[in-house]
């Protein structure tokens, strides 16, 4: 009885803490939005709390719009759990997982034919993402071009660098926030990656680069650096100049080593002189880490290197942040032990092989027309051959209803009236997937051309507001014969609320 006695005193005192998540006050009442509640609650209400918000967000693995890797081993997800609390700043404290990341520099440096020596350390750096490493490797064009200026005697107060009008938005956002003018190669109908013609007969004395594109965010495209390297040779020949060339491999670094071995647009190439590349993307590391890698010690500027003494140690640094976490880095390398050339090789291939499954089913619709290219980034990009009706926006839309995150977006200058809807076929998109996707276009594309197009609708909803008497009655032919209807057409209230609109960039 005693016992029985302490039970129950013991089961009222905890009572509280067997309450109903649901029922507890804490998810009873929202908490302020703006600005910090005046007391705590219990951390299962917080997270609670979190969690039923984020259940609206879309599923990572549908997100078809991403290049960013959204599945890893559980072995590696391991790791990074144990690394989540380190600072991979503090190189004295950590000192392999600074090796991991030299190591990790060395391993790509080499994928991209780096003219090492047995033994010797390549130059380069592990980054937040691809952003800031076309940051740094601008930064290091541009401080080297400045430093030949100013020895000449010459003006370097202008610098600019050539770019195809298709580049990512980091791209723009490196020439505004460092002072560089950015040209860029616009595009045309049937060609949207840069032409290398055009873009070298950009390129002046001011030029701090030319920045190429393997894997273009729009349609996976390669541009040809090959060419471009070509072109550029013979102009720094006549010239006397010593143009070089970024490539920006974003996509593609770990794409092309592995599909296009015989494809040149490396460090094999003279004029390239620097490389970029997202181990989040095809480098299958969660978002997070990116990849800079110069050709050689003379390519990056020693004061653009700091040497801090911090926790003890003398810590040589280039990046644009200082604090950062250690464990995407762990993560690089163990993708990179784990999986081996033949490993990442088989991963691309199967990517590639699904990429083509999905290509051959929404090409069988018969409605689309296919823009993406077999030599390139895994990317299925497609627009409707009749737009009459109905639009890629409105499939986008309606694609979502079954999951699928798919982007619909305009070209870019000059290809603005180009519209196309994008898949991204990663590690996890499997055959499966691919086909299901299809079936739902399919579906998508029945309902849709079950509906009256989208301008009639959206003048259906304008006359209806004018002509209430209107309202059950919106056929085509009522709408046409409505005297509101020139008028509405007439006062161009459709373009801005239901026209396309621009995703520059979309990664």
């Amino acid at each position: 009885m005693v016992l029985s006695s302490a039970i129950s005193e013991s089961h009222h005192a905890s009572d509280s803490s067997i309450h109903s998540t649901f029922a507890s006050r804490y998810v009873q009442t929202s908490l302020p939005r703006f600005r910090m509640a005046e007391g705590e609650i219990s951390k299962e209400a917080a997270y609670q709390i979190i969690s039923d918000e984020l259940m609206l967000d879309g599923n990572p693995r549908l997100n078809l719009a991403s290049f960013v890797t959204t599945w890893m081993e559980p072995e590696c997800d391991k790791l990074i759990l144990a690394s989540l609390n380190k600072n991979y700043i503090d190189m004295d404290e950590y000192p392999v997982t600074t090796e991991l990341q030299d190591r990790c520099v060395n391993m790509i440096a080499r994928l991209f034919n780096a003219p090492l020596k047995d033994g010797e350390q390549a130059v380069g750096a592990g980054t937040v993402g691809s952003s800031e490493a076309i940051m740094l490797a601008g930064l290091a064009f541009k401080r080297k071009w400045q430093n030949k200026r100013k020895a000449e005697g010459k003006p370097y107060d202008k610098p600019n660098i050539v770019t195809g009008a298709n580049v990512q938005v980091c791209w723009e956002k490196f020439a505004r926030y460092f002072e560089v003018e950015l040209k860029d190669v616009k595009l045309r109908e049937d060609y949207y990656v840069m032409d290398p013609d055009k873009a070298v007969e950009m390129v002046d004395e001011n030029t701090i680069c030319v920045c190429a594109i393997l894997g273009s965010t729009y349609n996976g495209e390669f541009e040809d650096v090959k060419r471009l390297n070509e072109l550029l040779e013979e102009k720094n020949k006549e010239t006397g100049w010593d143009t070089p060339i970024h490539v920006d491999a974003a996509s593609g670094g770990f794409i092309a080593p592995f599909l296009y071995p015989e494809l040149e647009w490396d460090f094999r190439l003279s004029c390239v002189r620097s490389i970029n590349v997202s181990g989040h993307k095809y480098g299958l590391v969660y978002a997070g880490v990116g990849w800079v890698v110069w050709k050689s010690k003379d390519d990056l500027p020693e004061e653009l290197i700091f040497h801090v003494n911090y926790l003890g140690a003398d810590q040589p640094t280039f990046t644009l942040n200082f604090s950062k976490g250690a464990s995407q880095i762990i993560a690089q390398y163990y993708q990179f032990i784990r999986l081996g050339f033949e490993g990442y090789k088989s991963i691309m291939e199967n990517c590639r092989s699904n990429a083509k499954v999905l290509c051959d089913g929404i090409r069988s619709t018969g409605r689309f027309n296919i823009l993406s290219k077999d030599v390139g980034v895994p990317v299925v990009a497609f627009s409707l051959k009749d737009r009459s009706q109905h639009d890629e926006f409105e499939v986008a839309d309606n694609l979502r209803r079954y999951g699928w995150i798919v982007p619909a977006y305009t070209m870019a200058p000059d290809a603005e009236h180009i519209c196309l809807l994008r898949v991204v076929v990663r590690e996890d998109f499997s055959c499966t997937l691919a086909q299901r996707l299809v079936e739902d276009i399919r579906r998508v594309l029945d309902y849709l051309d079950a509906r009256p197009p989208k301008l009639v609708e959206a003048v259906a909803v304008a006359i209806a507001q004018k002509e209430p008497e209107l309202k059950e009655d919106v056929k085509p032919s009522t709408l046409l014969a409505s005297p509101v209807f020139r008028e509405v057409m007439l006062a161009k209230k459709f373009p801005k609320k239901f026209g396309s609109f621009k995703m520059n960039g979309v990664c």
